[in-house]
C-alpha cells in the first residue's frame, strides 16, 4: 500500500509503478496518481469514499487493467472508465449505486464486480463487453436482465443472489460458456414457491451438548469447527460445527446455504449432516451484527482428505500457487474414475432435488486417494430452484459444463500409467460432450454416471465403450 504524502510531493513519479492502492479518506482524486499512467496497470481506492473520476481518467491512464473502488461513494458507475483502452476488471462493491449508464462500459471488460448496490437494471450496450467472463451482481434490485447479454457468449460465472428477477430468460440458459450460476433469494428460487419442505428425519442438538474444539480450516466456505457431540455421559462422537452468520456475498446469503445444504439430503459423495443446532447463545441475539442464521453438526471428515485442485474461479497467482500445492497429488486412472462416478451422482442427486450447486469446482471438493473416494462441499453458491421447475434441464445442463471442466482439471493429474491410455481417451470424449456448446446436447448427470460407471467397469477389457455423440 502506498502513502498519500508521497504521492502528493511526487515521490512515485518515475518509479514504474504498475500496482497502486490507497485506503485512506479523499475528498477527490488525486490527480498525482494520473502521473502514473505509462506503467499503472492495478488501481485500488477501495475505502476512500470517492464518489467521482477525473474527466481525463481514460486517457492518463492507458495502460489500467484493473480498477477497484469497493467500499466508496460512487452512485453511478464512472463514464469515464469507458475511455480506458486497457481495462479489464472493475469492482464497484457497496457503493450505494443506483446506476449503470449506457457509455459507462468498456468493451474489453473480463470482469465487472457491482455486488451490494442498488442497481435496478444494466444498460443494453453491455452486450458489447463480448470477452466478459465474469459478472457479479448480488445483492442489488435487478427485476430483469438485458436480452443483449446474451451476446457475451464467453460469460462463465454469473452471480445474481439477493435480486427481484421473477424468472430466468431462457437465452441466459442457453449461453455456451456459462458453467458457474447462482441466483438464490429471488422470487425465481425462493423454497416457499418451489415446493421445498423442511428437511425431515435430522436430529436436533442442543449447543449445549457440543464442545468446541479446534478449527480444521479446510473448507473453502466457512471455517470448520472440530467438536464433540456429548450424546450421554458415556459416549461422545467426534464431528464437526458449521455456524452460518454474516450478510450475502457474491455468492448468495448464509441463510441460503444452510437451506441448501439441509435440503441436499443423503449420498455418499456428500458430507452427512447429523442434525441442526438449538439453543445457540446468537440465536436471540438482538445486535444485527451478529446475523446468526443457525448451525449444523456434520461428520468428521478425516485429514488425509484434502482439496481435489484449482478452482476456475481463483484468479490471483498467490492463490493458484496455494491450491495447487494442496491437490496436485498425481491420481491413477482407476483412482480419477471412481471419484468422478461419485461426484456425478452427487450432482444428479442434487438436481433430482432441485438444487443447483453453483460452484462444482476441483477446490470445493476433499478427496482421498487412498479410498478412491471424493465429497463435494462448498454450498455458498447453491440455489433451491424446486423440483418441477420449467427450466430444470437447462440449469442442469448448465452445470453439466462445470463437471466438464473438473474432468479437464483431473485429467491434468492423472499419471497416465501403461494400460491407462483408453481410460483417459474416455474421459476427454466425455468431457467433450459436457462442454458442447449446444446446451441442450450435453447429457444429464444421470447420463455422466453411466458412462463413468460403465469406464470402471470395462477399464480391464481395454476397449472404450460406445458413447452416444462421440466419434470413439
Amino acid at each position: 500500500m502506498q502513502d498519500l504524502q508521497i504521492l502528493q510531493d511526487g515521490g512515485y513519479r518515475g518509479a514504474g509503478l504498475k500496482s497502486f492502492k490507497l485506503s485512506c479518506t479523499l475528498s477527490a482524486f488525486p490527480e498525482q496518481i494520473l502521473e502514473l499512467g505509462d506503467t499503472l496497470e492495478e488501481l485500488d481506492l477501495s475505502g476512500t469514499g470517492l464518489s467521482s473520476l477525473p474527466p481525463n481518467f481514460g486517457a492518463e491512464l492507458s495502460h489500467l487493467k484493473v480498477a477497484t473502488f469497493s467500499n466508496c461513494k460512487f452512485e453511478i458507475l464512472p463514464k469515464e472508465l469507458a475511455s480506458c483502452p486497457a481495462l479489464e476488471v472493475v469492482s464497484f462493491r457497496a457503493n450505494s449505486m443506483r446506476e449503470v449508464l449506457e457509455d459507462s462500459l468498456p468493451p474489453t471488460l473480463l470482469s465487472l464486480d457491482l455486488t451490494d448496490n442498488q442497481i435496478t437494471s444494466l444498460p443494453s450496450r453491455i452486450g458489447h463487453c463480448t470477452q466478459l467472463e465474469k459478472l457479479l451482481l448480488p445483492g442489488n434490485q435487478l427485476q430483469t436482465l438485458p436480452s443483449e447479454l446474451s451476446r457475451c457468449t464467453k460469460l462463465s460465472v454469473l452471480r445474481l443472489n439477493s435480486n427481484r428477477l421473477a424468472t430466468l430468460p431462457d437465452w441466459l440458459l442457453s449461453l455456451p460458456s456459462l458453467a458457474f450460476l447462482s441466483f438464490s433469494s429471488n422470487p425465481c428460487a425462493s423454497p416457499a414457491t418451489n415446493g421445498i419442505k423442511p428437511p425431515f428425519g435430522l436430529a436436533n442438538i442442543p449447543w449445549s451438548d457440543l464442545q468446541v474444539q479446534d478449527n480444521q480450516e479446510r473448507d473453502p466456505s466457512h471455517p470448520i469447527t472440530q467438536g464433540l457431540w456429548n450424546q450421554s455421559p458415556d459416549y461422545a462422537e467426534d464431528i464437526a460445527i458449521q455456524l452460518f452468520r454474516g450478510t450475502f456475498t457474491e455468492t448468495g446469503t448464509p441463510a441460503d446455504e444452510l437451506a441448501a445444504r439441509l435440503a441436499a439430503g443423503a449420498h455418499e459423495s456428500l458430507m452427512t449432516i447429523l442434525g441442526q443446532i438449538y439453543n445457540h447463545p446468537d440465536e436471540n441475539a438482538e445486535s444485527p451484527s451478529s446475523a446468526y442464521h443457525g448451525g449444523i453438526v456434520t461428520q468428521l471428515i478425516p485429514t488425509y482428505y484434502a482439496p481435489l485442485g484449482l478452482n476456475h474461479e481463483v484468479s490471483s497467482p498467490q492463490q493458484q500457487v496455494e491450491a495447487a500445492d494442496q491437490g496436485n497429488t498425481p491420481l491413477t486412472a482407476a483412482c480419477a474414475i471412481s471419484m468422478l462416478t461419485g461426484l456425478a451422482g452427487a450432482a444428479a442427486h442434487l438436481h433430482n432435488r432441485g438444487i443447483h450447486h453453483g460452484n462444482l469446482t476441483a477446490r470445493n471438493i476433499l478427496a482421498s486417494r487412498e479410498d478412491e473416494h471424493a465429497l463435494l462441499g462448498g454450498f455458498t453458491a447453491a440455489t433451491i430452484y424446486g423440483r418441477g421447475h420449467p427450466q430444470a434441464e437447462q440449469l442442469e445442463k448448465t452445470e453439466v459444463l462445470a463437471f466438464g471442466q473438473l474432468i479437464d482439471d483431473v485429467l491434468e493429474l492423472i499419471t497416465r500409467e501403461e494400460g491407462d491410455a483408453m481410460s483417459y481417451q474416455g474421459l476427454e470424449s466425455l468431457s467433450g460432450r459436457c462442454a458442447s456448446a449446444e446446451v441442450a446436447e450435453r447429457p444429464t448427470f444421470e447420463e455422466v454416471e453411466e458412462v463413468l460407471q460403465d469406464m470402471m467397469g470395462w477399464r480391464g477389457m481395454m476397449r472404450i465403450p460406445t458413447i452416444p455423440g462421440s466419434s470413439s
